[in-house]
């Protein structure tokens, strides 16, 4: 069983059943034994991106993470105090987040964004 954070992309590739979402990746994802998080960080970037007009997403997507069977993950202030804490090698305070998130839970990252490597994060590709 792995526990899996999708990142933003990956989360929305999935949605849209977008075909830049790999193979394997999918195989992860649609693993039932495996546990997949979307973090309150990815919501928050899409809603952001949604209303600049840079995104097109679907709304509601509290309940489509449940619907998906993904488990949410929420921010705590222990998160924020350590995505403030993290070396500047990537500025995306999202990101960021999704890096605090993984190493603090026990998570593998799964992101095409190469700027990961930077830290002491586990990655799996999206791509």
């Amino acid at each position: 069983m792995r526990r899996i954070l999708l990142d933003t992309h990956a989360f929305l590739w999935w949605l849209a059943d977008d075909p830049q979402l790999g193979t394997k990746a999918r195989e992860i994802i649609a693993e039932p034994r495996n546990s997949i998080f979307v973090s309150a960080a990815s919501v928050w970037e899409i809603s952001i991106k949604k209303q600049l007009g840079k995104l097109e997403a679907p709304c509601d997507l509290k309940n489509i993470i449940e619907d998906e069977g993904f488990i949410p993950l929420t921010i705590d202030p222990f998160h924020a105090e350590q995505a403030g804490n993290l070396p500047m090698h990537h500025r995306d305070p999202f990101d960021r987040m999704l890096i605090v998130q993984s190493q603090a839970e026990g998570l593998t990252l799964m992101t095409s964004d190469a700027a990961f490597k930077h830290y002491a994060v586990r990655t799996l590709p999206a791509r």
